[in-house]
């Protein structure tokens, strides 16, 4: 697993040092994975507070019917993308299994997550260079990509079975999340409200990729695009 570790520990972080960090499949399922957010969140939206009805005869118009394929086109792509992603994480660098292993056995783990805190709430004046992901943004990426793709695969799919009826492959492998929530309705609500929490955690997502690459000198969002981690002074 990845160590992350700080420019007095590990030469590699030293100025002026660049690390291949994120192998391309990372970075490719990185970017598929955002556009498929975006459209089932937008899509998603829609669907649980529908637009307006159109003018016109219904028989001319299937707004509601491409918005519903549209999401369901991107779940299937984000779970292909997911299961791809595991397998990655098995096959590829240190840095693709940080995805999905908190360390939370080891002390100077909790230590550096709540330096990073306190480095995000401006209490702290100087960074630590982390080579794979901070602890704190580890720790978020592991509740809301890992565990949260987890919890909408399996409610989404709930929902999608019961649409396709009990014969079907959907059904069979999710048909329990239903009576588990207590009900149809309860499995839309949390879905919904994990879509919330998705959303949210995209853009505090943001946010820290562009402030870490100001602020601690250390390239984020480049780092997605060419898969090196640059250290500067």
């Amino acid at each position: 697993m990845a160590t992350a570790v700080s420019a007095d520990d590990d030469p590699r972080t030293a100025s002026g040092r660049t690390i291949l960090v994120y192998e391309a499949p990372v970075r490719l399922w990185h970017w598929v994975n955002a556009l498929c957010i975006t459209v089932l969140a937008v899509t998603g939206y829609l669907i649980a507070s529908p637009p307006p009805s159109l003018h016109g005869e219904a028989s001319a118009h299937f707004e509601m019917g491409y918005i519903r394929f549209a999401h369901f086109a991107a779940a299937q792509i984000f779970v292909v993308g997911f299961l791809f992603r595991v397998y990655w994480a098995f096959v590829g660098n240190e840095h693709a299994r940080q995805l999905f292993i908190l360390p939370v056995w080891r002390a100077a783990w909790w230590r550096e997550m709540i330096g990073e805190l306190r480095w995000y709430l401006f209490l702290e004046k100087t960074p630590k260079k982390f080579i794979g992901h901070n602890p704190l943004a580890h720790f978020f990426m592991f509740v809301f990509v890992t565990i949260g793709s987890t919890f909408m695969i399996c409610t989404g799919f709930a929902l999608y079975g019961e649409g396709e009826g009990a014969a079907s492959w959907q059904s069979h492998l999710f048909g329990w999340v239903i009576p588990l929530f207590g009900g149809s309705q309860a499995v839309h609500s949390w879905h919904h409200l994990g879509m919330w929490g998705i959303v949210c955690f995209v853009m505090l997502h943001v946010y820290a990729g562009v402030r870490e690459d100001i602020m601690s000198r250390q390239s984020l969002i480049g780092s997605m695009f060419s898969g090196l981690r640059t250290f500067r002074d």
